[in-house]
């Protein structure tokens, strides 16, 4: 079954590539929003960031790679080292700011720059703990032509955090760690908390708990408070008379 994909990778590099990278990117955003929100799933998010993926991220991490193989070709740790320099000092950072303005413009925001300007640098910073390693690994032990399926790979979970810092986040690993393991309560226990607990005892007589309430109709009603009023009289008379 390798065979035949890397077989098929081959002879579609662009069409494989960029296809399985859009995909596992915008997985990145459902995984996210599955732990998040699994109740209340926002499907036009989802869209969105497989739009920016498909038409940016995808296409132009294909051609990037092709051009850096180009400039700097081999794997040897000078040409590695090349690569890698270049690609976190200009791709990282057209990436993410692609995808923060290009969600943001598919989303119809009027400010599309906003959540660039307050979420780019964490971003940035954060992206160097993660992507220097895992483009090395590529740029040294992975052929040309699936480099952007291995980046896609690596891209699933960093869109998970992408999406993560763009929804509640502020592009920091401290935020999406605390995220990751602080307990949260599923719907069902938070509607239970909200709901207000039972009357205590002695929150007040228990004539007043069981005592009747009359409507509109049933106030002016003639019959009604003849009726109401022998019936208030008889409880008073038996409570007298357990008092004695």
């Amino acid at each position: 079954m390798s065979n035949a994909f890397l077989k098929h990778v081959r002879r579609f590099p662009w069409v494989t590539n960029v296809t399985l990278y859009g995909c596992l990117f915008a997985g990145g955003d459902f995984v996210h929003q599955w732990f998040s929100r699994k109740e209340d799933m926002d499907w036009r998010h989802t869209r969105n960031v497989a739009v920016v993926a498909f038409s940016f991220h995808g296409n132009f991490n294909f051609f990037w790679m092709r051009f850096l193989e180009r400039r700097f070709p081999g794997n040897s740790v000078g040409m590695v080292l090349r690569k890698l320099f270049l690609d976190q000092t200009t791709a990282a950072p057209l990436a993410t700011t692609v995808f923060y303005t290009g969600v943001s413009f598919l989303e119809g925001k009027d400010d599309i720059l906003q959540d660039w300007r307050e979420k780019f640098f964490n971003t940035y910073k954060t992206g160097l703990m993660f992507w220097p390693i895992m483009q090395f690994l590529n740029f040294a032990l992975v052929p040309l032509y699936v480099r952007t399926t291995f980046t896609g790979c690596c891209a699933f979970i960093w869109a998970t955090f992408l999406c993560f810092s763009r929804q509640s986040g502020d592009g920091t690993a401290a935020a999406a760690l605390v995220w990751m393991f602080t307990p949260r309560h599923n719907a069902a226990e938070l509607k239970e908390e909200q709901q207000p607990g039972p009357t205590g005892e002695g929150s007040g007589p228990v004539e007043e708990k069981h005592k009747p309430t009359l409507t509109h109709n049933e106030q002016s009603s003639p019959d009604v408070k003849p009726g109401l009023e022998e019936q208030a009289a008889g409880q008073k008379e038996g409570e007298s008379q357990l008092q004695k």
